[in-house]
């Protein structure tokens, strides 16, 4: 990320003086959204952003009581906590290296990994990501250098690099905010699930079945995943190697597949089932982060909420697979209160003739926070794979086609 004019830090200062929440229980997306905008170069657009979408943001929730190393575990997933856990992250990072703190708290955070619509652990990813992204520029900055008097052209005489202090400021504090979030919100599944399968993560998806009676929110549907024949052995059929480099590249494959997906199913709910892709993609930011021993344990913590937000939202028929060519784009018919109304997909021809880049700059011109974030994951997918992805981008356009982008005040429409 090359943010050297601070506005991730400025924004993120802005931020961290209102709620995670909003609305009752909806997720505050912004620090999500603006650490995307930055990293793909649209810096000039983030106080804008801000600006419209600050007006859905709350105050941040009255204390309640502080958590200590006695009582955490009967504060977890207790949302009267919200405010009281980002002071506890807050302390624990002032206290100990963040990668310490992550270490520890990951493996009692993963059971939760539902904890408001995986917004937690998305959260997460993102604050960790810039957090490494400051760690690796640090490393860069320290070049070993010639001695005073050296002659020129010997080799240079390495130095020890300065002993860098502990990472401050709001990108810290943005990893306890997350954190805490997280921890408030920790949700696990509706029952319990062994992961332990042989299926490859397009195989495991496309196996999954459907929650027939799709009414009410995310809290009614999850009420019902146990009366979905076979839930459990679907979402536990996903393989999940030991080796670490082994899990890590299959947890790679879990991400492209459910990016590819939304494509054909995003259209059960546009919104939601964009989680399946940037839920798994944050566990696969943080894992450079932790020990190699998590590697594997996040992978089959985080396939079965992946699982059960497609069974919870899937749509009863699938769109047809994008076409690689052709001048026509398909057609598919939308779910929900839109039934009857057909929007064409978005030609993928269009998608294999533009760059990861250019995607991205529709999707922040389109200002929805779950399109930008989407597209973020499909740009990682896309320049994960040699040749890129066209499928991956297609299906950020596919988003931008089915969100409503959001209205904007006139002072920031030029009106």
């Amino acid at each position: 990320m090359d943010d050297t004019s601070g506005i991730l830090d400025e924004a993120l200062e802005r931020l961290h003086s209102t709620g995670p929440e909003r609305a009752g229980w909806l997720s505050n997306h912004a620090p999500m959204a603006v650490e995307a905008l930055v990293r793909h170069g649209q810096s000039a657009t983030v106080h804008g952003w801000l600006d419209s979408y600050g007006s859905k943001l709350e105050d941040r929730p009255r204390r309640l009581s502080p958590i200590t190393e006695a009582t955490w575990q009967q504060a977890l997933g207790d949302p009267r906590h919200l405010t009281d856990w980002a002071d506890y992250f807050a302390r624990q990072l002032a206290e100990r290296p963040w990668c310490e703190v992550l270490a520890v708290w990951w493996p009692r955070l993963l059971p939760g990994i539902l904890a408001s619509a995986t917004h937690g652990v998305i959260r997460v990813g993102h604050a960790v990501r810039t957090l490494l992204d400051a760690e690796q520029t640090a490393r860069a900055a320290y070049t070993p250098h010639a001695a005073p008097g050296t002659a020129t052209g010997s080799a240079p005489v390495p130095t020890v690099p300065p002993a860098s202090p502990a990472p401050s400021g709001p990108r810290l504090t943005e990893l306890a905010e997350a954190l805490g979030y997280w921890a408030a919100r920790h949700q696990p599944l509706p029952g319990a699930v062994d992961v332990g399968g042989a299926a490859t993560p397009a195989a495991a998806l496309a196996a999954l079945p459907r929650l027939a009676d799709q009414g009410g929110g995310i809290r009614d549907r999850l009420a019902r995943v146990p009366t979905v024949p076979g839930w459990q052995l679907a979402a536990g059929a996903l393989h999940v190697p030991d080796d670490p480099d082994l899990a890590y590249e299959q947890l790679s494959g879990l991400v492209r597949a459910g990016t590819h997906r939304y494509a054909t199913h995003g259209h059960g709910d546009p919104i939601m089932l964009v989680h399946a892709a940037t839920a798994p993609n944050a566990v696969l930011r943080t894992l450079p982060a932790l020990p190699r021993a998590l590697w594997a344990p996040s992978l089959r913590a985080v396939w079965p909420p992946v699982a059960v937000l497609m069974m919870i939202y899937g749509p009863a028929s699938p769109l047809p697979v994008p076409r690689l060519s052709g001048d026509r784009p398909a057609e598919g018919r939308l779910a929900g209160d839109r039934a009857t109304e057909r929007r064409p997909t978005p030609m993928v021809r269009q998608a294999a003739s533009m760059t990861p880049d250019e995607v991205f700059t529709l999707a922040a011109a389109h200002g929805d926070e779950h399109v930008i974030k989407f597209a973020d994951t499909a740009v990682d997918v896309a320049a994960a794979a040699p040749d890129g992805d066209a499928r991956a981008l297609a299906a950020a356009l596919h988003a931008q086609s089915m969100i409503d982008a959001p209205r904007r005040p006139a002072t920031l429409r030029g009106g």
